[in-house]
């Protein structure tokens, strides 16, 4: 451990403290408000697409994007199984039901790429469906793009040591155990085989204009944050945040009677 401290010194780097942590991220918040007000104001459409190994931090950084946003303009997509009617639709139909209006935000939590990923590897999909999907995603993409919206795809790399310190710690803590799906435990053993699809996909996906932006992610702190500002940057946003609105004066009048307390139902005070 002091060996891994001393090389990370020596290259300059320094561990993230807690307080820097929350420090920057109460910054890229703030921004983030910014970047709200400049969708709604300018009725922009954005799609940010994330994927990346299971245990990589995606989740994490999703939720304090949403966490600083209206819930009305930043929308949070993370679809379940396809049900039987939806695996006979065109395979991008329910992903595109989901994508923004005017003046709205989609996160994906997963997406589309599905197909090149665990769909590929689990043999969920046919090779001939693969193939059209390889083909079609980047047709589709470009699409989207002449369209208006914003389109940004990140791909979460994290090494298998700190995945497997994740699944560990997920195995051992009861709040984080419900992460650990049947299809994680599953592809838990076909690390290489996942990378071979990670590496295909990017060669026919990784386009100038939707391009994948990968993320460092064995830091999960770092990560997060790293991804936030990424994001903002390349979004063209102005800051349109209004004034603070002029509070109405409040009047009172001697006919309203506040019903008894007695009368109400109180939610019992256990704690505080």
């Amino acid at each position: 451990m002091k060996d891994k401290k001393k090389k990370k010194e020596a290259r300059g780097e320094k561990k993230l403290t807690t307080k820097q942590y929350e420090k920057e991220l109460a910054k890229l918040h703030l921004e983030l408000i910014k970047l709200q007000e400049w969708i709604k104001a300018e009725k922009k459409t954005v799609v940010v697409i994330f994927e990346g190994r299971d245990a990589a931090g995606k989740g994490g950084v999703i939720k304090r994007i949403a966490d600083a946003m209206n819930p009305r303009i930043c929308r949070v997509v993370a679809l379940a199984t396809p049900t039987e009617r939806q695996r006979t639709q065109w395979y991008y139909q329910r992903y595109v039901e989901q994508l923004p209006a005017a003046g709205e935000m989609v996160l994906f939590d997963r997406s589309w790429y599905n197909r090149a990923g665990v769909e590929r590897v689990m043999g969920f999909c046919t090779d001939e469906e693969y193939e059209e999907f390889l083909r079609s995603c980047p047709e589709l993409e470009q699409m989207l793009i002449r369209s208006g919206i914003i389109l940004i795809k990140y791909w979460f790399s994290v090494s298998d040591e700190q995945q497997e310190k994740r699944f560990q710690q997920r195995l051992e803590r009861p709040t984080k155990r419900w992460k650990l799906s049947p299809m994680d435990l599953e592809s838990r053993g076909r690390w290489d085989e996942f990378s071979k699809a990670k590496d295909d996909m990017f060669v026919a996906t990784d386009k100038k204009k939707s391009p994948w932006y990968v993320v460092n992610a064995d830091n999960k702190k770092a990560a997060r944050l790293n991804c936030i500002h990424h994001m903002l940057s390349v979004i063209p946003y102005v800051d349109l945040t209004p004034p603070p609105p002029k509070l109405a004066r409040r009047r009172t009048t001697s006919r309203y009677k506040r019903t008894p307390i007695e009368d109400q139902t109180f939610v019992p005070e256990v704690y505080g």
